[in-house]
């Protein structure tokens, strides 16, 4: 099952997912991978690498059309490789069950915190003193609206510990952690969902470099997988920030969602039966 072919249809796949949500291609790869039977822990490691590859195509156009944050994604950058680092080292030694049910909770406490957001439209807060010495703002224009979106970051001294956290999560699962990052530049630092989602982009790469360090010194990421799964990826995530551009933000809110529920259940289950 694990033919060229075959792994390059899915991750054209996943690195599409990928860039529409910000979660990066891992959401979709891991479980599709351990579907057909490859090891989870090999499956997270290929996925590691893919994630640094949907970055990198992903967040190059998102910078190019002015809509990521860069100051605030080399900020949050700092405490998520070394909870990346962490995570890596955790998922070494934990037995496959857990990290199927871990991955699946962490996919569905995401979703529920989205929900509750969901109806809530952005608001500008007043900025902390500490976020306005960072100079986290910004500006962008929207094609979907054809309005000029301004927009201020606030508790980023929340937002950098939560990131050490969503490093975590993205070397022990392999999944960049962008679901856990969209949240935390959502409901946290209050930035519009597509700044949300096209941070998050930039960030998760080095985030998974980070991880994928640990991976490349235990020898559990394949050539032979990682080859057309980058392939794969980058082609998905430029056709997928493609697309992003021209959506409402409520509707890349609502495909995030429906991503979420869905692999989270899977991924549960097959925790609960012993993958």
């Amino acid at each position: 099952m694990l033919s060229f072919p075959f792994l390059l249809m899915v991750s054209l796949a996943a690195g599409f997912v990928g860039a529409m949500s910000g979660m990066g291609g891992g959401v979709v790869l891991i479980p599709v991978l351990t579907f057909v039977g490859l090891d989870i822990k090999r499956a997270i490691a290929a996925s590691i690498v893919s994630v640094i590859a949907s970055s990198s195509g992903a967040a190059s156009a998102y910078v190019r059309d002015g809509i990521t944050n860069v100051k605030v994604g080399m900020f949050l950058e700092i405490f998520t490789m070394v909870g990346a680092w962490t995570g890596a080292l955790i998922t070494l030694s934990i037995n496959e069950r857990t990290l199927y049910i871990l991955f699946g909770a962490i996919l569905f406490v995401c979703w529920g915190a989205l929900w509750i957001r969901q109806n809530r439209p952005h608001r500008s807060s007043v900025q902390d003193r500490f976020s306005r010495w960072l100079e986290l703002e910004g500006h962008y224009f929207d094609k979907a609206t054809g309005e000029e979106v301004s927009y201020k970051a606030i508790r980023a001294y929340w937002g950098g510990p939560l990131m050490f956290l969503a490093g975590i999560t993205s070397g022990l699962l392999g999944i960049g952690a962008g679901a856990v990052k969209v949240l935390i530049h959502d409901l946290v630092m209050e930035l519009p969902p597509k700044v949300s989602t096209t941070t998050s982009n930039l960030i998760i790469g080095v985030t998974a470099l980070a991880g994928t360090s640990v991976y490349l010194s235990k020898r559990l990421i394949d050539p032979l997988i990682a080859g057309p799964v980058i392939l794969g990826v980058v082609a998905g995530a430029l056709a997928g920030t493609r697309v992003l551009v021209h959506l409402k933000n409520e509707t890349v809110r609502k495909f995030f969602l429906l991503v979420l529920a869905v692999l989270g259940a899977e991924m549960i289950v097959r925790g609960w039966r012993g993958a």
